[in-house]
């Protein structure tokens, strides 16, 4: 034990019987006969000093009055009203028994691999790295947060669209993860366990958004394209000349040559039955369903071209 604990225990003791000074000597000597080494125990079993853990010495003087009529006797030391401290100290010895030696082992043979004598010793190394990453993270989750408008953000954690914000903003959150990490040692338990669960969630949000973007990769060779054809809808082609008037007998063909078929080529009254059979690819099917027709205008039939012969031909 060092000197200053030990100044402790005999100043503690030197106020706890200034505290009995009333009752008679030999009471007094026989309920702090054993108090010294009772406090000695204390502060090697617990953390903090003896006033953090038995109390003031008046208050503990007060608890040694009632136990007066049993001398000998020292009242333990309060128990934590932290129900989580008093979790940590019935699971801890526990822990230290069973799990410690299989994970001491794990790390062991796991340093090995990485050629190190501990994986931790490896991991210990990693650390700046991923102090840097988690920065990012959290850059990337306050920029989903506080981004309204609706559009991907991308790989940079941009505020409305802004390229300064998410270099402002991820250089901040990098140096504040940094900050953190090499101070996160001396972070008291509940602070320490708080920086432990955010970073854990950050970790979630990351695996998350990684497997969203390997299934858009992967699916994006399938998907929907919606060729929308303008044709669609067309029953019926109507060819008009110079005129105005309606030519019957009509063909289309395309840049190479090939007829063009829109349309069905059945013709059928307004009661829904068919009146006639058109040769497909020769419009209209139904001329008598022109959507216009000039005053008077009788449709102009298809000009039928008839070869020529050469001068040359006719005197052979």
């Amino acid at each position: 034990m060092n000197s200053t604990a030990q100044d402790e225990i005999t100043a503690y003791v030197f106020a706890v019987r200034a505290a009995l000074g009333d009752l008679p000597e030999a009471q007094r000597d026989e309920l702090l006969e054993d108090l010294t080494e009772h406090l000695t125990e204390v502060m090697a079993d617990g953390e903090g000093s003896l006033i953090d853990r038995l109390g003031s010495p008046e208050a503990y003087a007060a608890e040694l009055r009632g136990t007066a009529p049993f001398v000998g006797g020292f009242p333990d030391p309060p128990r934590s009203a932290n129900p989580f401290a008093e979790l940590r100290e019935q699971f801890v010895p526990q822990l230290r028994e069973h799990v410690y030696p299989l994970l001491r082992v794990v790390d062991e043979r796991l340093g090995k691999l990485l050629g190190y004598p501990r994986a931790r010793d490896f991991f210990v190394l990693l650390r700046p790295a991923w102090w840097v990453v988690r920065g990012y993270l959290a850059a990337m989750v306050v920029a989903v947060m506080l981004d309204g408008t609706g559009q991907p953000i991308g790989l940079l954690p941009r505020i409305g669209g802004s390229d300064v914000v998410a270099l402002l903003l991820l250089g901040a959150a990098v140096l504040g993860s940094i900050w953190l990490g090499r101070r996160s040692l001396r972070l008291r338990w509940w602070p320490r366990l708080a920086l432990y669960l955010g970073s854990f969630v950050l970790v979630m949000v990351a695996l998350t958004g990684f497997v969203e973007a390997d299934s858009s990769t992967r699916d994006s060779y399938y998907s929907d394209v919606n060729y929308d054809n303008p044709y669609s809808g067309v029953e019926d082609v109507f060819v008009y000349d110079e005129q105005g008037r309606l030519i019957d007998n009509a063909r289309l063909f395309d840049q190479n040559g090939e007829p063009i078929h829109l349309g069905s080529a059945y013709c059928y009254d307004e009661y829904g039955n068919l009146l006639e059979e058109s040769d497909a690819g020769v419009y209209p099917y139904c001329p008598e369903k022109a959507p216009f027709r000039m005053p008077g205008a009788a449709p102009k039939a298809s000009a039928s071209v008839e070869p020529t012969t050469t001068p040359s031909a006719k005197g052979r």
